[in-house]
């Protein structure tokens, strides 16, 4: 696989964070989930958080995404009104956020699907939660976003559990794309997919994120997905970042042990 291409941000940066973390913070009683942790994300940017099972990037992710309330920390958000403290926000506020400028893309596809619904409607009930009403215009949007996924058009109205795991994972991405947010968290993208289906799934991500101007945090074991996608790489080891940099120079340089182990586990398969 080839290297990420230079992103928007990565040539021109912009002049304030979409995403600013502040010493972010979870622990489950004794236990550390993430410590301490702050970033900056740009616009235009892709972050990637690795780690082993237990480093705390999921728990991070979540905390993040307001899935899980940190016990310390900030997540301020560019909104449209001005820079908000998500952490802080009222639930109404929140949920709204993550219906419009947020998108989430879950390891499992079935965890961000409804499998009762056909894909038309998986993909036109988001474009419903942002207020479009009619059915010719959202049938329209969902077949384009079916294609723009290399799913054919004539399956708009099978369930998902008609689908292979690639086509349930690309049908959440078209579900969650489709409103066209700044944000996109993703948990594991292409954890449980052949190796095939990965390597055609990272290049169909890869294009809609250059395409869309996507900003997006990446969570995951795998170093060639973000070798692939981010611009930008945060390694974490029992919940705490032990290092970052450009993905690259990371990769092809680590400087701490962990990672130092990380990419040379990688080397050795």
């Amino acid at each position: 696989m080839q290297a990420a291409e230079p992103s928007i941000f990565a040539k021109v940066k912009p002049q304030a964070p979409l995403l600013s973390v502040k010493g972010l913070s979870k622990c489950y009683g004794s236990r550390i989930g993430c410590a301490d942790v702050s970033f900056d994300l740009w616009p235009g940017e892709v972050l990637g958080i690795v780690g082993e099972s237990g480093s705390g990037k999921s728990t991070l992710l979540s905390c993040l995404a307001g899935h899980l309330a940190p016990d310390t920390g900030e997540v301020i958000f560019a909104t449209a009104s001005g820079p908000r403290d998500t952490v802080t926000m009222s639930e109404p506020e929140r949920r709204r956020l993550a219906r419009t400028d947020w998108a989430f893309v879950h390891q499992n596809p079935r965890d961000g699907l409804r499998m009762g619904v056909t894909a038309g409607g998986n993909v036109g009930e988001r474009l419903m939660a942002v207020g479009a009403r009619h059915y010719g215009t959202i049938r329209h949007a969902a077949t384009d976003w079916l294609g723009r996924v290399e799913i054919d058009a004539g399956r708009i109205d099978d369930r998902p559990s008609a689908f292979s795991g690639g086509m349930q994972q690309r049908l959440q991405i078209a579900r969650n794309l489709v409103t066209g947010p700044r944000l996109v968290f993703m948990d594991e993208p292409t954890g449980g997919l052949d190796v095939s289906v990965q390597a055609r799934l990272l290049d169909l991500l890869r294009g809609l994120v250059r395409e869309m101007g996507l900003s997006a945090i990446i969570v995951t074991h795998d170093l060639a997905v973000v070798r692939l996608l981010a611009d930008r790489l945060m390694v974490m080891k029992s919940g705490h970042v032990v290092e970052q940099g450009l993905t690259d120079q990371v990769l092809d340089d680590p400087q701490h042990a962990y990672t130092q182990l990380l990419v040379s586990s990688v080397l050795q398969v």
